[in-house]
């Protein structure tokens, strides 16, 4: 454990033993085999809890610049050469999809380097299962923790987005659910892909440079896709954000989606969490019970 983890484990620990009222062994370790996902989530993010103010200051930093950026800067210019983009200005235009794209850059952040953490440098991942925590509620904890995180963090992206006047739909507020879903979309599948790996390389540099870049710069973030050519539009189409961003438009503004198309969008994102969790359970469970 980091050393306010281990801090905080020991005022928790003592508070219990002095009460008189800790349970028996039995009953922690159903308990654990019951709750062990949220156990597990509560540790991470009480890790979190070292880096409260650098994470509100992004939380709410970022927003904020790309509002300014987008609304007095290249929002200007766009709306003074080409007008109304979707039949929107263009900062109402880009602002949903900035949500979606920066909570899945930033999930990238908290499933490459913390994972390879807890089973390599910090070790933190072994100690939960050698109780009645499973490999996989610590997998799946990882994740919750992230997902709060990150609901957090939509959350108050969509009030800067409330504050600027760009999110005049009164279902704005579904960019929330809908930018944790995308981050989920790509968040387990890379925490799947992070957990095989064994020794720190070139891997996660590659990931960021060739696979989070592209679908912040060409899955339709800045403009619609289908002005895009013909050769780049498929790294939108395989992309999380891509179809988190078409349903965040349309939560946000009412943007032109058909309900085939919401439901493939929805399908998508649900499909990757779903394998990416599953895939994570099974590695997790590979190699901590090695």
């Amino acid at each position: 454990m980091t050393e306010p983890q281990t801090r905080a484990a020991e005022v928790d620990t003592n508070r219990l033993a002095y009460s008189g009222t800790a349970p028996s062994h039995a009953e922690m370790a159903a308990r654990a085999r019951r709750f062990g996902v949220w156990y597990y989530a509560e540790t991470v993010l009480r890790g979190m809890r070292a880096y409260f103010w650098p994470i509100l200051g992004y939380a709410v930093g970022q927003p904020l610049l790309y509002m300014v950026a987008m609304g007095v800067g290249l929002g200007a210019l766009v709306s003074q050469g080409a007008g109304a983009v979707d039949g929107v200005d263009y900062l109402t235009f880009v602002a949903p999809a900035l949500l979606v794209s920066t909570v899945v850059m930033s999930v990238s952040g908290e499933m490459t380097y913390p994972v390879m953490a807890g089973f390599k440098w910090q070790r933190l991942y072994y100690a939960p299962v050698a109780t009645a925590v499973e490999p996989g509620q610590v997998a799946l904890g990882h994740l919750t923790a992230v997902v709060i995180r990150f609901l957090v963090q939509s959350f108050v992206f969509w009030l800067v987005m409330l504050a600027f006047g760009a999110a005049p739909s009164g279902w704005s507020w579904l960019v929330i659910p809908v930018g944790v879903l995308s981050a989920t979309a790509f968040g387990a599948p890379l925490q799947a892909y992070a957990a095989t790996i064994e020794d720190e390389g070139f891997q996660f540099a590659f990931i960021q440079r060739f696979v989070v870049m592209p679908m912040f710069l060409f899955a339709g973030t800045f403009f619609p896709l289908s002005v895009m050519p013909g050769y780049l539009q498929w790294i939108g189409w395989i992309s999380p954000v891509w179809h988190g961003t078409q349903l965040a438009r349309l939560a946000s503004y009412g943007a032109d989606v058909s309900a085939t198309m919401v439901a493939v969008h929805l399908a998508f994102l649900v499909a990757l969490t779903v394998l990416g969790m599953a895939l994570a359970v099974r590695v997790y469970t590979r190699r901590l019970r090695k």
